[in-house]
């Protein structure tokens, strides 16, 4: 009778742990806090892809009314993703200080209105100096993964994590399909010309986005037992220890390898979403909305896709323990790398169409179960080391755009090949990663353990456990 009396006592309406984060992920439910907070933290930024991903689908009208260059295009690109860099780096330790709400919605607020200014642009200068500003929003996917860690147990992370980045990536895809529908009710609507309808246009992502950045103030809460300055208060964190929690995670090995696979998928989807439409419009002669649509796959695969990454790294987790999430994501990984391969080489529409859908769901389902792998790296440094692997994808993204789509050097088909050839090569470093509780791809745990179960040894992060080695570095 004791255990059915604490359950009817408990403030929640899921299953929880020790540490009140629930045990259970029901995407359909908006209870509070867990559940609540899942469904701000993607529609939030959801918000903020959408808003970077809004310009991409109406370059080819921009190009021509601002007279952009290739040169400036590629270089826009990259400002778009080197924002981002600086700002996830600072969201994780922003997240470790003042907790995912604040840290959200300030960065969402704050970027709104760069994208809503685009209907300024007079300038090539001008346009890459927006692009640069409205990647900075992209940092809340590193607030969104915080939030779900914190609100969600080790036996579901993975699946909160996919789902949560995977339901928010999906602002891309609909900014690839709904910008180019708003451009031309614009026109035909409202007989606007081309100049004033494209600018126009930008006016409702930003919109959007503060409007979801105040829903996270007023109905979100950092943790299952309140918000995060209540917390740090309880345990009585000393401000001091910030040096250190950042020492940690920026020395910890696993970091900076995830960070350098995260690139490679998050940063390649990234790549793909700045260039395929523009890609299609100009290879194979399709019209700005069939360009949008087609675009718009690769967003919207992350529907399923990366959701099914962290499903898929959650099972192997249950399965094989930590050796079976790192199989899972090499494995993932290298399969899109093939299928980037292969769409640089397809010469027909169709079967393009059907190898970017396919490369789309692998590539997605490899960011899934990076971040199935992220949350067990470091639980004092946990904001840092999402901070880095979350940069990382947008340092890839520089990478790639400055190396394969900057200039002339390749042909556009010719460098999406050249991306698969760096996904696959990349995603190598993962043999590498090792954790003595729990082994890696080759070898077994060098740590004796009191249970033999992996699920349960995946536990040992909320158990105040003092194995320095694979908690706290």
């Amino acid at each position: 009778m004791e255990p059915q009396s604490l359950k009817l006592q408990s403030p929640f309406s899921l299953p929880v742990d020790s540490d009140s984060k629930a045990t259970e992920f029901r995407p359909l439910q908006i209870s509070s806090p867990h559940m609540r907070a899942f469904h701000l933290a993607w529609l939030s930024l959801f918000s903020c892809f959408f808003s970077t991903f809004s310009i991409p689908p109406l370059l080819p009208i921009i190009r021509d009314d601002l007279k952009l260059t290739e040169t400036d295009i590629g270089n826009a690109g990259i400002a778009s993703f080197v924002g981002s860099i600086f700002s996830r780096l600072a969201m994780g330790p922003a997240c470790d200080l003042m907790g995912p709400r604040l840290a959200s919605a300030t960065l969402s607020l704050a970027t709104a209105p760069i994208i809503m200014s685009a209907s300024l642009v007079t300038s090539p200068t001008c346009f890459i100096l927006i692009r640069f500003g409205v990647g900075f929003s992209l940092a809340n996917f590193v607030a969104s993964q915080f939030w779900m860690t914190s609100m969600f147990s080790p036996s579901v992370v993975g699946l909160a994590n996919g789902v949560s980045a995977g339901w928010a990536n999906m602002g891309a895809g609909v900014a690839q399909l709904v910008m180019p529908q708003i451009y031309y009710l614009l026109i035909s609507l409202l007989d606007l010309p081309v100049s004033t309808a494209w600018r126009v246009s930008f006016l409702i992502p930003g919109l959007f986005q503060a409007v979801t950045a105040i829903m996270v103030l007023a109905y979100g809460q950092d943790l299952p037992s309140g918000s995060y300055k209540d917390f740090r208060k309880a345990i009585k964190t000393p401000e001091e220890n910030f040096s250190e929690m950042l020492y940690n995670g920026l020395t910890n090995y696993r970091g900076w390898i995830l960070a350098l696979t995260y690139g490679y998928c998050f940063g390649s989807e990234l790549t793909t979403d700045n260039i395929i439409a523009q890609y299609f419009y100009d290879r194979f002669g399709v019209n700005l909305q069939v360009a949008g649509m087609i675009a718009a796959s690769v967003g919207l695969a992350n529907l399923f896709s990366r959701p099914m990454g962290g499903a898929l790294s959650d099972k192997m987790g249950r399965s094989f323990g930590m050796r079976g999430r790192l199989w899972g994501l090499w494995l993932v990984q290298t399969v899109a790398g093939l299928l980037c391969v292969l769409l640089g080489r397809v010469n027909s529409l169709w079967g393009s169409i059907a190898v970017l859908c396919i490369f789309s769901v692998f590539v997605q389902a490899a960011s899934g179960l990076t971040f199935g792998v992220v949350p067990f790296v470091s639980k004092r440094s946990l904001g840092v080391i999402a901070g880095m692997t979350g940069s990382g994808g947008t340092v890839g993204a520089v990478a790639t755009q400055m190396l394969l789509f900057s200039g002339s050097r390749f042909s556009t088909q010719t460098s999406i090949s050249l991306m698969g050839l760096m996904m696959i090569i990349c995603t190598l470093p993962v043999t590498f990663i090792y954790f003595p509780r729990w082994g890696g791809m080759f070898f077994r745990p060098s740590c004796n353990t009191s249970s033999s179960s992996p699920e349960e040894d995946y536990h040992l992060l909320h158990s105040g456990s003092d194995d320095k080695e694979s908690l706290y570095k």
